[in-house]
């Protein structure tokens, strides 16, 4: 009997140890009750119950939970049906309210979740659900992280995971990103060809101005040519009417310029009577008896062209013969 009695002693004590005797793991909150009403909120380590009265209620996680959104339809504000679903995460922040704020916090939330994600497709035409798919979960974050407050939870973000049209829509949509393919491929076509239009014509452009530059150059050389040609010319006649001019200033000049101009004239008269047949003789007879007389005038004053002047004198007369 007293062997009994111990081993009942002992089933006794351990499970009064069990009873009394809790360990949290990290990252998790155990709710204690007394007598059916809230005592106090164990955290991670080895704590101790009053046995008997003291009992564990609820244990919440504290790690960060993701939740899955069922599918939905939704109604875009043009009118077009899309199914859309995602992944909400959430956290419990204080364990108290996760436990005694409501009922079941994970199926809330995710009602919650749906409800204001129907609200914010229906604000946007289909097109844009697509290009703004952030500010869409923004908002939805926004919305639940204001309605959980009250829940012991904080909403840390969320995800839309698909937004898939109907099958209508979905052959609407390729028809109309072929036709949107085939208007960007004509539009880079035409650019092209016009691209190689303006550069022909600012190649012809460039040709144009090249060839007028060229004319305008060589126009400009020829000018430039003429003028030092006349310069020079008119250099050489003022030089040469300079020596004229020394000429008749020095003694003696002027009948070596009267001979000159005689020798001249006597050579012009003979070529013009080497192709004729007849005499000609000319206008003024006293002409050649004056050219004559300047040169008898000329080698009588012993100038240094005397002897030139009476050889010259001697083919007037034979030209005038």
């Amino acid at each position: 009997m007293s062997v009994f009695l111990v081993y009942l002693t002992a089933f006794v004590v351990l499970v009064v140890l069990f009873k009394i005797a809790v360990v949290v793991p990290e990252r998790e909150a155990v709710i204690i009750e007394r007598l059916g009403k809230y005592s106090r909120t164990l955290y991670s380590g080895f704590h101790l119950l009053v046995p008997f009265i003291d009992h564990i209620a609820y244990r919440q996680n504290l790690k960060e939970d993701a939740l899955d959104v069922d599918p939905q339809i939704c109604i875009t504000s043009d009118n077009v049906q899309v199914q859309v679903d995602g992944v909400l995460y959430t956290q419990v922040i204080d364990p108290v309210k996760a436990s005694y704020g409501i009922e079941n916090y994970r199926f809330a939330v995710t009602q919650l979740a749906k409800t204001t994600m129907r609200s914010e497709i229906g604000k946007l035409e289909l097109d844009n659900t697509f290009s703004e798919r952030e500010a869409i979960n923004d908002n939805i974050v926004k919305a639940l992280d204001e309605a959980s407050g009250n829940w012991g939870i904080k909403v840390t973000r969320y995800e839309i995971r698909d937004i898939t049209p109907t099958n209508t829509i979905l052959e609407a949509m390729e028809s109309q990103m072929r036709a949107e393919r085939i208007k960007r491929a004509d539009i880079l076509s035409s650019e092209g060809k016009r691209a190689a239009r303006v550069n022909v014509s600012l190649g012809d452009k460039e040709d144009a101005i090249n060839r007028s530059m060229g004319e305008k150059q060589r126009r400009i050389n020829i000018a430039e040519g003429r003028a030092k040609s006349i310069e020079i010319t008119s250099q050489a006649s003022a030089e040469g009417l300079n020596l004229i001019a020394e000429a008749l200033s020095v003694p003696g000049g002027k009948s070596a310029v009267g001979l000159r101009l005689a020798e001249s004239y006597i050579d012009q008269f003979r070529a013009t009577l080497a192709n004729c047949d007849v005499s000609v003789y000319p206008a003024e007879l006293a002409g050649i008896a004056t050219v004559a007389d300047m040169i008898k005038s000329a080698g009588k004053k012993g100038s240094p062209s005397g002897s030139y002047a009476q050889s010259a004198a001697k083919q007037a007369k034979g030209g005038a013969e």
